[in-house]
């Protein structure tokens, strides 16, 4: 049985819920689960986007412009970690003793209605994990519900309605949201040096992940990870380890290139339960879709129907997002910001071609490059040419004193550009049919990857 909190009966005392921000990756699916689970929602943001149009199409109210006015009526005020005190909604829902949220508590009150959540974290691969468990139980009949931080495509949105007792809950680390949570089943994909501007120290990382994974019943853990096993250790949570070694509970063996991805058959206590073939790249989505089976194969799925539906799984949006190839030139974005994600996302695209791979990197916040530079610099040689654009600032100052020119400065071709314009025009012009276009960042660099595309189109 899991506990209350004083959250979960503020909500079940309302109806009309406002969210300021409605249309962030972490609000907008959240946004969806609460107007299927028929409150009355509304929301505001600052710019119309397809998420909010998308809103707009589900009955959801959204205000373009945060204006005090657009709370009137509001039992309950939800913002997420970016709204600050001074916001004009956020303010004034505490001048009118109307109760405010913030979003990781509000998901975590939701994470209680369920008997069956599934909570993925990790360093990297969350969304792409999330979004496979969600697809092998959509497309066996398991009607899960799924709050996913990229776009799943099978569903147009990052937000999945089910009627099963299931949820699928993306579960992100950063100032320790995801304590808020109460995952029934819990998965570890990896532990590496990120949100340091927050935790500190990496034993405080590894406290946070193990903090979160004692929230469960069960835990997927990476068996191949030493700091996930240290983690975990001492834990009453059941553990299942999953990775390459032979020593795990589930383990990938024979595995071999396929003609998208790595194919690998899956064994369970030394035993063959199934085979996988990844529709998408590189080596470290052999883990994810090792995970998933694991997951969802304990939930009862037959190894034929996992098998089937990550097949048809292409990737979730930002996540290797291939646009299309034009003239022989193939343009693909990526989420990637930490060295290890753009060590695997150059990797996996290089699987794809003996071409040139040209990329063009949007480093985000100042802490981050500051700690990680070198370890940018060393991934972003895979490429061979590089252009950057100024550092995403998001919620910092730079006190560093670091710029992108640091990065450019250690590669052997690279450029920083500051208009999205020139940008294209440059990556344009640099490659050649057989080449590879990849753009990379947490920012709005995928616009860049929309705009090559259509110009590589028109020119077709």
């Amino acid at each position: 049985m899991k506990s209350v909190k004083q959250s979960d009966k503020l909500l079940t005392n309302i109806n009309r819920i406002h969210m300021i921000g409605i249309g962030g990756s972490g609000m907008c699916p959240l946004a969806e689960v609460l107007s299927s689970l028929g409150y009355t929602v509304s929301g505001s943001d600052n710019t119309e986007t397809e998420k909010t149009r998308r809103l707009g199409e589900l009955g959801i109210k959204v205000y373009i412009g945060q204006k005090a006015e657009n709370i009137e009526g509001a039992e309950l005020v939800a913002y997420s970690a970016a709204i600050s005190e001074t916001n004009p909604e956020r303010a004034a829902a505490v001048k009118n003793g109307i109760p405010t949220m913030e979003r990781s508590v509000l998901l975590g009150a939701l994470t209680r209605r369920y008997d069956n959540c599934i909570g993925v974290a990790g360093t990297h691969g969350k969304t792409t994990v999330s979004s496979i468990i969600t697809q092998i139980l959509l497309l066996n009949k398991m009607q899960p519900t799924a709050i996913i931080g990229g776009v799943l495509p099978i569903a147009g949105s990052s937000a999945v309605i089910g009627d099963s007792d299931i949820l699928v809950c993306e579960s992100c680390e950063f100032v320790n949201s995801f304590l808020e949570f109460s995952p029934d089943v819990s998965v570890l994909l990896n532990i590496d040096n990120d949100h340091l501007d927050f935790f500190k120290t990496m034993d405080n990382l590894k406290r946070s992940f193990r903090d979160f994974v004692s929230l469960s019943k069960i835990s997927y853990v990476n068996g191949d990870s030493e700091l996930c096993l240290d983690a975990v250790k001492g834990l009453d949570t059941k553990i299942i380890t999953f990775g390459r070694n032979k020593t795990n509970d589930f383990y990938a063996d024979n595995i071999r290139m396929g003609d998208h991805g790595y194919c690998f058959d899956v064994f369970k206590s030394g035993k063959t339960v199934g085979s996988l073939c990844m529709n998408i790249p590189g080596e470290h989505n052999i883990y994810n879709g090792l995970v998933s089976f694991a997951v969802c194969y304990d939930l009862g799925v037959s190894p034929d129907g996992i098998a089937d539906a990550v097949s048809r799984f292409t990737g979730a949006g930002r996540r290797f997002e291939k646009y299309g190839t034009y003239g022989g030139i193939t343009v693909v974005d990526d989420y990637a910001h930490h060295p290890t994600e753009i060590s695997a996302t150059l990797a996996a695209a290089r699987s794809l071609t003996k071409g040139r791979m040209i990329a063009a990197f949007q480093p985000f916040t100042y802490s981050r490059v500051a700690l990680l530079k070198d370890g940018m610099i060393k991934a972003l040689s895979l490429a061979d040419k590089v252009f950057l654009t100024p550092i995403v600032a998001s919620r910092e100052e730079n006190i560093y004193g670091v710029s992108s020119g640091d990065i450019a400065k250690g590669l052997n071709d690279a450029a920083v550009i500051d208009d999205y314009d020139t940008l294209c025009r440059e990556m344009i012009n640099s490659a050649k049919s057989g080449d590879i276009i990849i753009t990379m960042g947490a920012g709005d660099i995928y616009k860049v990857a929309g705009k090559i595309s259509e110009k590589l189109n028109e020119n077709r």
